[in-house]
């Protein structure tokens, strides 16, 4: 009962981003594959869930030659794929989102109380028993969609779960949870796939690693044989001699006030200040409020208390920018170029009359490709859909950099990126700083929350309980604020 990989290529538009890819899992075996940014690992994915057909090679299961063309083939196979980007129906229910097209019936009608049942049987086998499945799933937090997501990959008993960064919104009891349902899959010979920049986690989990490199299998290996630096070196074809940039804070003028800010049901009596020249942590557990607190000071959605800009379109105009966590529900449109997704921000700017200036447009977008180093080099009229999830991040970045903002909001600016790149945005990050940004670095990542700021703010049940250091404060004392 092997799945196997052998010599995949595949090219979008002349653009090769696999070549020869081979590689095999067993029944049971935890499969981890890391890589950096635009090494090939996405494509890998789409290619094992039948979401882009591969341009030669040969994939088999037990023997048999599979010639997947749709999501549905490999779900007839067994295979399961939880991608990185949400897929959930915003408007519908959690239940109809984890039984579409696997309704209990009744009388030839849709029976209900017995569809709740069975959602909720789902989300507790996953370990996901906070989410109530009536409860409309755009109305969830990312981490806790991202929760439904993996349950709703359950209800066909897969034989194949692929997961593709599942642990980046995730942090303490939600996280051991995610952990302790892939090892109950192992123990049934299910065999995971799992995909994941957080080095550590690969170490803990994997049976065995796979290193993917510009599109080759570069390093297979285990967890035994080799440690977080080892795998860093083979990804990257570097040693990462210091991960965050040192500090020295010297707050300047403020930039942003926040005074008292509520809305109902989310958070209440927010208040903290952003100055110039300081990166100002915000970390809290699922349901806390940071997201939320984070959008309705962009002006996204409007308060209860206290005061906020009435848009995002003011929001930008006073100099402030965000990164949202969602890219792909609300940082990109996926269809357009990587160039014309660069230059979201800035359109009315390169306006000349009713026309666009292309010929600028191209020039800001050749300078954000090389600031921010977006793989391919030659990507600016590809979709940005093609992209891997840290160079869609990048595209993200760029846009809001162009607008040349005073305040930049960061919520998850890591997720799903490799450590180099990591590196790449920490050091970014602190260099805006340094030249007079005040930075809201929001995190699911204690270790990213303590090292790339100059202090933090601890978020509870949608208050601020306290206000730390970052230098000499340890992660139980940050997680005491979170969770008593």
């Amino acid at each position: 009962m092997t799945l196997r990989l052998h010599d995949v290529h595949k090219s979008y538009g002349g653009v090769e981003v696999l070549h020869g890819v081979t590689l095999h899992g067993e029944p049971g075996e935890v499969l981890a594959v890391v890589g950096a940014n635009g090494a090939g690992k996405s494509t890998l994915i789409k290619i094992l869930s039948g979401a882009v057909p591969m341009s030669s090679g040969a994939l088999s299961w037990d023997g048999s030659e599979l010639d997947l063309r749709s999501p549905h083939d490999a779900h007839a196979h067994g295979i399961r794929t939880v991608h990185q980007e949400l897929s959930l129906v915003p408007e519908l229910s959690v239940t109809e989102n984890l039984l579409m097209g696997n309704f209990p019936r009744r009388l030839g009608l849709i029976d209900w109380p017995a569809a709740h049942r069975r959602a909720r049987q789902l989300l507790d086998e996953a370990g996901f028993g906070g989410i109530d499945p009536r409860t409309r799933a755009g109305r969830l937090s990312v981490a806790r969609q991202q929760m439904a997501e993996i349950a709703k990959a359950l209800v066909s008993e897969p034989r194949v779960l692929v997961l593709d960064e599942p642990s980046a919104v995730l942090a303490g009891a939600d996280l051991d949870a995610l952990f302790a349902l892939i090892r109950r899959l192992q123990a049934r010979g299910v065999l995971v796939v799992y995909v994941s920049h957080r080095l550590a986690e690969v170490l803990e989990l994997a049976t065995r690693i796979v290193v993917v490199k510009d599109g080759r299998v570069v390093a297979t290996t285990t967890p035994d044989a080799t440690d977080e630096g080892s795998l860093i070196r083979l990804m990257a074809g570097r040693t990462l001699d210091r991960i965050y940039p040192e500090r020295r804070p010297a707050p300047g003028e403020p930039l942003l006030h926040v005074d008292g800010l509520g809305r109902t049901g989310e958070f209440d009596g927010v208040s903290f200040t952003l100055r110039a020249g300081e990166i100002v942590g915000l970390f809290g557990l699922v349901g806390s409020g940071r997201t939320e607190l984070a959008a309705c000071v962009f002006g996204a959605t409007r308060p209860a208390t206290g005061t906020a800009f009435r848009s995002p379109g003011e929001a930008i105009r006073a100099g402030v920018a965000m990164v949202t966590e969602d890219r792909a529900g609300s940082g990109l449109v996926l269809g357009m170029t990587v160039r014309d997704n660069i230059g979201l921000t800035t359109w009315r700017s390169t306006a000349r009359g009713p026309f666009i200036d292309r010929r600028l447009q191209r020039a800001d977008a050749a300078t954000m490709l090389q600031t921010l180093a977006i793989a391919p080099e030659d990507c600016a009229n590809m979709p940005v859909v093609h992209l891997s999830g840290g160079n869609q991040q990048k595209v993200v970045l760029a846009k809001w950099l162009l607008t040349g903002p005073r305040v930049l909001i960061l919520d998850e600016p890591t997720r799903g990126v490799d450590m180099a790149t990591r590196v790449d945005i920490y050091r970014m990050v602190d260099r805006l700083a340094r030249d007079g940004l005040a930075v809201l670095l929001i995190s699911s990542d204690l270790t990213e929350v303590l090292g790339a700021t100059d202090r933090v703010l601890v978020m509870r049940q949608g208050r601020l309980t306290g206000e730390l250091p970052s230098a000499g404060t340890t992660e139980e004392q940050v997680l005491e604020r979170a969770i008593a």
